[in-house]
């Protein structure tokens, strides 16, 4: 079976990873210090932390944000859930705004429809890896003076206009879950427009405490002014996110490239749209989606030839927990109707893409 999903790991890992780990300290030191250093520099945003993961980047972005008890976050309901499970933990309210049922991303018109005195945020999420329409999104951001958070947890490496995903907006969120296109075992980052938003940052991320600040009692000396969380990264996830990062361009020619296969080759298959590729951005191909009819169909038949598929995330205003910010959504509805993924990754080869192709082209 061809998987959806599989880790990358080098083998180069091993030797710097058996050094951390018998070095004496583990926690929160060097490596993650040079980590953040290589990944602002791939960036090109110094305002760069690491986290323990994506959703503490969420969390600790809504805060620094200033949202809290009573104010309302627009968001997208075509996500993982980790996208909106810290709105609610920070006391907040959702809207959905819906999405462009194309390209899955958020729309910004609605957006704009769904702004109120009440607003205080925007999440967007670049769906599969695609950017969404940055510049429009943080245009009406700015006249409405509400702060944009981008989960790229699917989009590391993508690009709009020639640009890495990473300093558009005020605050960026990157994942490095098992499964993403590197991975620290479980991690993330966040990159912040503004010097101040990172150090309040920086202190929020391990209980209020400043790390740095020399002191005789590195735990007892110095006051606490507001109080955080911990939310840190360790020199064991820094040491494999060091050993990862240099293999990231790699890995986006390698899926950019299947997908153009994919592109062309699904084209003109009855029953199957292909998503609409926006030429001002490059996505990052974390997923390749297509829309087909009879899903339940053609999930089974690619099953029984050999190959995962999936829908990936359901769409969040189907959960329990959401149920009161309900809304009619036409274009998620739309969307969510036909979607379906297929692998994309380092592990479909020449023979692999093949079957896959193959797999589709022969019906359901």
């Amino acid at each position: 079976m061809i998987p959806l999903f599989k880790v990358h790991m080098p083998h180069s890992v091993t030797e710097p990873l058996n050094e951390t780990i018998l070095c004496g300290f583990i926690g929160e030191g060097p490596k993650v210090k040079t980590f953040e250093e290589a990944l602002g520099s791939y960036f090109e945003n110094t305002f760069t932390l690491t986290l323990n993961s994506c959703t503490s980047a969420i969390h600790l972005a809504l805060r620094l944000a200033g949202v809290g008890w009573g104010d309302e976050v627009i968001t997208t309901a075509m996500t993982c859930t980790a996208t909106n499970e810290p709105i609610l933990a920070n006391g907040a309210k959702i809207v959905w705004a819906d999405i462009d049922p194309k390209t899955g991303n958020m729309d910004p018109a609605s957006l704009k429809r769904k702004i109120t005195e009440k607003t205080k945020a925007v999440i967007v999420v670049h769906w599969g890896g695609l950017p969404v329409d940055l510049d429009e999104i943080n245009a009406i951001a700015k006249a409405a003076d509400i702060k944009v958070i981008e989960d790229a947890a699917h989009a590391c490496g993508a690009e709009y206009k020639e640009q890495r995903l990473g300093r558009h907006s005020d605050f960026v969120c990157f994942s490095f879950q098992a499964i993403k296109h590197i991975t620290t075992v479980d991690g993330g980052a966040l990159l912040c427009k503004s010097e101040e938003d990172y150090q309040r940052g920086k202190l929020l991320r391990w209980y209020g405490i400043d790390r740095e600040q020399p002191r005789a009692d590195f735990r007892c000396e110095a006051d606490i002014v507001e109080w955080g969380y911990k939310f840190h990264m360790n020199d064991v996830a820094a040491t494999i996110g060091l050993v990862q990062l240099p293999h990231l361009d790699s890995i986006l020619k390698q899926r950019r490239q299947l997908a153009g296969f994919y592109d062309t080759n699904l084209c003109d298959v009855p029953g199957v749209r292909l998503c609409h590729w926006p030429q001002d951005r490059l996505s990052a191909f974390w997923l390749y989606t297509l829309f087909v009819e009879k899903r339940e169909s053609f999930m089974q038949a690619l099953k029984e030839r050999g190959v995962s598929t999936s829908q990936v995330h359901a769409r969040n205003d189907s959960h329990t927990m959401f149920r009161e910010f309900r809304t009619p959504l036409p274009g998620v509805d739309e969307f969510t109707r036909d979607m379906i993924c297929i692998p994309m990754g380092y592990w479909v080869g020449e023979a692999e893409r093949q079957q896959i192709v193959e797999a589709i082209r022969r019906g359901w």
